[in-house]
């Protein structure tokens, strides 16, 4: 196993940012990174994941493309199944789909058309149909919600299948990547949390006859290059009452390289740091090549070197 470091920028990028989005882009490619993160809020300022990483995809090469994470309930299966297999095939293999619930908000949740309670369920019912659409063979399904026919998805995912990381550390959310992820990338952890959730993750997987690739444990950490900001430290207080911010958000990057080794240290291989900064004007040449100096040397190490 060896650590991978990617970079995500959850909902910070304004959808008219075109110009940072392409100096961005470039720059992950060429200092090395190895992924870039998009996340999802309907109702906000940031670009489509899907639309953002497709401009992504096609001014790189190597780079690789994740959702952090594109929300599931509310989506037709078939038509999303069409969407990433596309982007897949379209960028040579280089998707990496996470998916989730979606935030508990109001809003959010008015405009996917689906009430807090029946997410659950309509995620369990989605996500095991577009793993079987993604074969490319005819499809028959009778279930809940959803009502199919011989209906088939072309062109097939590049990756046969793509994997599926799912976040969460929710007691219900570590027993549903358990049985039906690929791969664990919860935010808003701490080390010892990604220890202990990936145990958890591990009995339901087993109860459920499956396993989780050792190379699929994952942890995106915010960290805060200069303070931590107020708006960042209340967002906290609000997840994960109880826990100091400065448990969850390293500050400098000396700080955040000590963290991402605890998390290596715990078997995390999957790392993606997303910084507690950016806004129009945002000079991302200059704050990646930074980055990159503190945190990249970790990248393509193997696990136990680090860990040791």
């Amino acid at each position: 196993m060896k650590v991978r470091i990617g970079f995500g920028l959850g909902t910070q990028v304004p959808a008219d940012g075109a110009g940072e989005l392409a100096e961005l882009v470039d720059s992950l490619e060429d200092l090395g990174f190895d992924s870039l993160w998009l996340s999802e809020r309907a109702t906000g300022v940031a670009p489509d994941p899907l639309v953002a990483l497709a401009v992504a995809a096609g001014r790189t090469r190597r780079l690789k493309l994740g959702t952090s994470v594109l929300v599931l309930p509310g989506r037709n299966p078939v038509l999303l199944a069409k969407q990433l297999a596309s982007l897949d095939r379209l960028s040579d293999g280089r998707l990496l789909p996470a998916v989730g619930l979606g935030v508990a908000d109001p809003g959010e949740q008015q405009a996917f058309g689906v009430a807090r309670g029946e997410r659950a369920a309509w995620f369990d019912e989605a996500l095991p149909l577009i793993r079987r659409l993604w074969s490319g063979e005819p499809v028959d399904h009778d279930g809940p919600r959803f009502h199919y026919r011989g209906v088939r998805v072309l062109p097939t995912p590049r990756q046969q299948p793509p994997d599926v990381w799912l976040g969460g550390i929710a007691p219900s959310e570590l027993a549903r990547v358990g049985r039906l992820g690929d791969g664990w990338l919860p935010s808003f952890v701490r080390p010892a949390d990604a220890g202990a959730g990936r145990e958890a993750i591990e009995r339901a997987a087993a109860q459920a006859g499956r396993a989780i690739d050792a190379e699929h444990w994952g942890a995106l950490v915010i960290y805060a290059p200069q303070g931590l900001p107020d708006r960042l430290a209340q967002l906290i207080a609000a997840r994960r009452p109880g826990v100091a911010p400065e448990e969850l958000v390293p500050v400098g990057l000396d700080g955040l390289r000590r963290q991402l080794e605890a998390f290596v240290a715990v078997g995390v291989s999957k790392l993606v740091v997303v910084p507690a900064m950016a806004g129009p004007g945002t000079s991302w040449r200059k704050e990646l090549e930074a980055l990159a100096a503190a945190v990249l040397p970790m990248q393509g190490e193997p696990l136990t070197s680090l860990a040791g």
